[in-house]
């Protein structure tokens, strides 16, 4: 059997330098999303978010975004889940994206807020039929019985709104406003690419290179 610690892996595909990457660390996101989509690698929209609770300790989950823009990333989930309810008690948060084929790792930290109640009845309505049930269906986070609780609930909410569900109080979107931005691209020996984006006001973003 292999031993864990013996696992090693060369990281070889790529560099990452301050000539060749953007300025505006959007654009170089934007850059990095689309390559990870293009090269069809799996589920390259999943990203893991984490949250601080009220005892400060802190907890992650994996969601997928759903948007980005100047304005921040976007995701949607159960307000009333433990992901929102942390972010009720302390809206700061961190996002981190890790493209395991493309030997690269984006993390991304920041303050939540909601998005707009328009924003979320568009989104909630271009989703699945079975994916709208679901979110009247589901209690996120809470403890249950058994499966079949889920599939009472859905079935329920499936007779009572038919083709309509209309999107529920408790459900809707989140935007992280970046405030600092890293790139990680892996490197041989160990010696990986980091370059670090913070805000600088009116300039916009300075880059800067961290030892790996």
């Amino acid at each position: 059997m292999t031993k864990i610690s013996d696992l090693r892996k060369s990281y070889e595909r790529a560099e990452l330098n301050e000539a060749a990457s953007h300025a505006d660390p959007l654009q170089q996101f934007d850059l990095w999303l689309n390559e990870a989509i293009t090269t069809e690698i799996p589920e390259p929209n999943a990203m893991t978010l984490a949250t601080v609770g009220s005892h400060l300790r802190p907890s992650t989950r994996v969601v997928l975004i759903k948007g980005y823009d100047e304005r921040g990333i976007v995701w949607f989930t159960n307000y009333e889940s433990r992901k929102g309810q942390q972010l009720a008690g302390n809206p700061f948060a961190a996002l981190q994206f890790h493209w395991v084929e493309l030997e690269r790792v984006v993390r991304i930290e920041g303050v939540v807020e909601k998005i707009s109640d328009v924003e979320s009845d568009a989104y909630f309505n271009s989703r699945p039929l079975d994916s709208r049930i679901g979110a009247w269906a589901s209690p996120q986070s809470q403890v249950i019985a058994n499966r079949g609780v889920l599939v009472t609930n859905a079935a329920r909410y499936a007779a009572q709104f038919l083709l309509q569900p209309p999107r529920p109080p408790h459900w809707g979107g989140y935007r992280l406003k970046p405030d600092g931005w890293e790139f990680w691209q892996g490197r041989k020996s160990r010696l990986h690419d980091r370059l670090r984006y913070s805000p600088d006001g009116a300039l916009g973003w300075v880059r800067e290179r961290l030892a790996p």
